[in-house]
């Protein structure tokens, strides 16, 4: 696990309850940006994914061209 993943998970966790916080008040404005923060995570974490998977691949053609 790298650091985007990291920060993209809790981003969006936090993302999700500040959304629920909103609709507890009535504030379609928290909702907003709750979902806001939920998108920016997900993206955060996705990257971290590809960055996690191309590091792996790296290392199998390293592993691979190992006589």
């Amino acid at each position: 696990m790298n650091k985007d993943q990291v920060k993209g998970a809790a981003k969006d966790l936090g993302g999700k309850i500040q959304q629920e916080v909103g609709k507890l008040v009535g504030s379609t404005e928290q909702q907003a940006k709750g979902l806001k923060n939920q998108a920016e995570g997900e993206l955060q974490e996705h990257l971290g994914d590809l960055k996690e998977n191309l590091k792996d691949a790296r290392d199998a053609v390293k592993d691979a061209l190992k006589p």
